[in-house]
């Protein structure tokens, strides 16, 4: 592996809600702050994602 470059972004622990058919349920999720917009790093319910600006909510 190789570092390409360091990026500017803030490790963040939200509380986010998602729409599960009929039914809301929140948890903690680890997202990334960046650019002013707040990237989830894992799915609700704990599997990771790459960081990726087109899921920024």
């Amino acid at each position: 592996m190789k570092v390409l470059k360091v990026l500017d972004a803030e490790l963040v622990l939200i509380d986010l809600e998602v729409n599960l058919g009929d039914r809301k349920q929140n948890s903690p999720t680890l997202c990334a702050r960046f650019k002013d917009k707040i990237i989830p790093l894992n799915t609700p319910d704990g599997r990771p994602i790459l960081m990726n600006e087109d899921n920024a909510i």
